[in-house]
């Protein structure tokens, strides 16, 4: 691999062990993926600051010891702790702790403590063609698709081993050859299911089955995929799939045409998806049966348009179950300062910042059926969590809250 005068001196130890260490790791894995050289890298998005167990925090410790500091400007996933709102937290204390050393241990390392899975929301943001590393399946793939930066998937101890050195493996995501379309998805269906809010999400779970290792160029899109529902799309393929890269002709910035997508070459597949097949994604998210027990939104977190949405369609209704909205500590103080949270605490919803109800012990104990309009929450909680659940519009989550049990599935009859 080609190194420059600095990545030499990091490998010879000359910025302290902890550095050394960070380089050693990022040129091994660039070995192993062919890599012939590295490249600067503008920010960092770190998921390793999510707990998972005693080697994240083991592994945080020894770059914090080593004198280790981020040299890109750098931004934390979601935690297993919510600092806003200690309360909420129900699991044990020794975890806790252990939680909270990592959390401080990033800190500590330089990062910006946004503890947000759509870093995409905060005011910077990557710009068009700009190198990243960043971990959080979701935030990856939206950054590759949605604002045309470019970053491969990096898991934990990498990313922040690319943040602390400036570099990453020059390969994949990050050249021009390994961001052009190979598997090709015409969507066919009508317009009445291209404006609901549940085609994205099913449409992003069945891309995420399909896809495999191809990067997929959707064909039938338009105006309006916005940028939540474009969200939903990439979270949710990104979760039941490999997914870190999709393009959309006419709407995502690089795919203008088609031609374009795939490098003015023929995809090695070609895919039709209608009616019928995003009906079986949704309904393959369905599980378990039983009376409602509770709401969660906002996997990913909720953004302010979101919560607009939401503040307006619950003011002056109560919610008869528990009611979950994950969202971000920026988000949070935005909507506050619209007067946007009123309404949701008359609702008796209950905010969730810094963490997500699938992955810490937050929520209630849990009988019957939660509902969301999040695939990767129907995705991820049953195994998580052990619940039932059931994918559905906000509308019909907030509707089902209100009630009291399941109001029927959107449309698509």
């Amino acid at each position: 691999m080609e190194l420059n005068s600095r990545d030499v001196a990091l490998l010879e130890g000359r910025a302290g062990n902890a550095a050394r260490l960070a380089m050693e790791l990022v040129v091994a894995v660039g070995e192993a993926e062919g890599a012939t050289r590295l490249v600067d890298i503008e920010s960092a998005h770190i998921d390793g600051c999510l707990y998972h167990g005693r080697a994240g925090v083991d592994f945080a410790r020894r770059l914090v010891a080593g004198g280790a500091k981020v040299r890109v400007p750098t931004t934390l996933n979601v935690a297993f702790l919510d600092l806003l709102h200690p309360e909420l937290y129900r699991g044990d204390p020794a975890t806790a702790e252990e939680a909270r050393e990592l959390m401080d241990a990033y800190v500590a390392l330089g990062c910006s403590p946004t503890w947000t899975c759509a870093p995409y929301q905060l005011t910077q943001r990557p710009r068009f063609g700009q190198q990243i590393a960043w971990g959080e399946s979701n935030a990856i793939v939206f950054a590759n698709s949605v604002l045309g930066a470019r970053t491969n998937r990096y898991g934990d101890f990498l990313d922040i081993c690319c943040a602390i050195t400036g570099r990453a493996p020059y390969c994949g995501l990050h050249t021009d050859e390994g961001r052009y379309a190979t598997l090709q998805v015409n969507v066919e269906v009508d317009d009445e299911v291209a404006d609901s809010e549940l085609f994205y999400p099913s449409l992003g779970h069945l891309l995420g089955e399909i896809s495999g290792t191809d990067i997929p160029v959707i064909v039938g899109l338009d105006h309006r995929a916005d940028e939540d529902r474009l969200k939903a799309l990439g979270a949710a393929a990104a979760s039941s799939g490999a997914v870190a890269m999709f393009h959309a002709v006419g709407v995502t910035p690089e795919a203008p045409t088609l031609e374009k997508a795939l490098g003015f070459r023929a995809p090695a597949r070609v895919v039709t998806v209608g009616i019928e097949d995003l009906r079986q994604a949704r309904e393959s998210l369905n599980r378990g049966s039983g009376p409602l027990g509770a709401v969660s939104l906002g996997t990913p977190h909720m953004s302010l348009r979101e919560l607009r949405r939401l503040s307006r369609r619950v003011k002056g209704n109560t919610t008869r179950v528990p009611f979950y909205v994950n969202t971000a500590r920026h988000i949070v103080a935005a909507a506050e300062s619209e007067g946007l949270l009123d309404s949701l605490r008359a609702f008796g919803a209950t905010l969730v910042t810094d963490t997500c109800t699938y992955v810490a012990p937050v929520m209630d104990e849990i009988r019957g059926v939660v509902m969301t309009n999040s695939a990767k929450w129907a995705y991820y909680a049953p195994g998580n969590l052990g619940v039932s659940v059931r994918l559905a519009s906000m509308d019909e989550c907030v509707a089902s809250a209100v009630r009291g049990e399941i109001v029927a599935g959107e449309g698509w009859s």
